[in-house]
């Protein structure tokens, strides 16, 4: 191996690079996707369109209103009509909860006879649907252990909730950290195939054809600045994270640093596979985009959890790096447990396994000959 051929490479690629301004795009990309998701997904569903039918007309009632009209999450209305009426305006989209306090409610209640209250709400988005259910949920709750303090109820159950890990339940420290697994797994995967594609297309491969360099001096020349450049963006992801969204770190930076070193290792190899299959910078794109960005997002954990997943959903999950890869970034900024973690080593090790196994496959299907 000549160091010498290596570097005169590195040398043109990154000219090249700067000279196509595309080298913008290396740390432009990154940047927008994660302030745009960052700031633009949210999990949390505030001034839902509530209406409240109150024909109970107790104390109890009263301050079930009072809950809800002071509550960020409604945006309520008390109205003395018809529940038909209001049922029509959710179908056209005007109302997402209807509550309706049934008679004789309170003294029910306080008989600990069995009590009802009619919700309906608009789940014509079901995520954004048991968001709101779990809302109103917590209200009646709470407010009807606070009414019938001291009363014995046999009925009554007290539900304890403490949240761990994310205790104010911010959408940031939810999110951000699972756009690392996005970010770092498309556009070092989209550089490197274009890196190698675009020889294709201007016919310049001819002249690593033709010369005496070696495949593996080609592909550590072509894919290092891929990888140097992605490399500086974990750091500039992690600043962004930090200071920008306020994220905490409570883990090992060094383990952060080394996995995701290793994940953007898998990324350019995924690039190099596409690179083989593909001819022309356009249809590079479009291939490593579809097999990135649609199980990047899919299977990072940031929508769904990985563990509610049942059947083909659970096991594609787990033939993409990117679930591995998030997991152990979610431990290092929310949880801390770094390798005292026996999943954090196996996920480590599978993640070094993939790297070396794509790495490989890349390598023996690049073949030094014109097909």
């Amino acid at each position: 191996m000549k160091l010498g051929v290596i570097k005169a490479y590195i040398l043109k690629e990154f000219t090249e690079l700067f000279r196509s301004k595309l080298i913008v795009m290396v740390y432009l990309m990154p940047t927008m996707i994660i302030i745009l998701f960052g700031y633009g997904i949210r999990m949390e569903v505030t001034e839902s369109r509530t209406v409240i039918i109150d024909n109970d007309k107790s104390k109890l009632s009263k301050q079930l209103i009072s809950k809800f009209e002071h509550s960020k999450y409604f945006k309520t209305q008390v109205l003395d009509v018809s529940e038909n009426k209001v049922l029509r305006k959710m179908k056209q989209g005007k109302v997402d909860i209807l509550i309706i306090i049934q008679e004789s409610f309170e003294k029910r209640l306080l008989k600990g006879q069995k009590s009802e209250i009619g919700v309906f709400i608009d789940a014509a988005l079901p995520l954004r649907g048991s968001t709101i259910q779990s809302y109103v949920e917590g209200v009646l709750i709470n407010t009807a252990e606070e009414f019938i303090k001291g009363k014995e109820i046999k009925s009554l159950i007290k539900i304890n909730n403490r949240n761990l890990f994310n205790q104010s339940m911010r959408d940031e420290d939810a999110i951000v950290p699972g756009i690392f697994g996005i970010v770092l797994l498309v556009a070092p995967a989209i550089l490197s195939a274009l890196l190698i594609v675009k020889e294709k297309e201007n016919g310049t491969i001819f002249n690593y054809y033709s010369s005496p360099v070696k495949k593996t001096e080609f592909l550590i020349a072509k894919l290092t600045p891929a990888f140097i450049l992605h490399s500086v963006n974990i750091f500039i992801l992690f600043l962004w994270a930090t200071y920008l969204f306020k994220v905490p770190f409570r883990g090992n930076f060094f383990i952060f640093w080394i996995v995701s070193e290793i994940y953007v290792l898998i990324s350019i190899s995924i690039g190099l596979l596409v690179s083989i299959i593909t001819r022309t910078q356009i249809v590079a794109l479009v291939v490593t985009i579809i097999i990135t960005i649609i199980p990047g997002f899919l299977y990072s954990g940031i929508i769904m959890p990985i563990s509610s997943m049942k059947g083909e959903a659970y096991i594609e999950a787990h033939l993409f790096p990117v679930m591995y890869y998030n997991h152990i970034v979610y431990d290092t900024f929310l949880i801390g447990q770094g390798f005292s973690s026996p999943k954090n080593i196996l996920y480590f090790l599978i993640l070094i396994f993939y790297a070396l196994t794509i790495l490989t496959i890349g390598s023996i299907f690049m073949k030094k000959e014109m097909k």
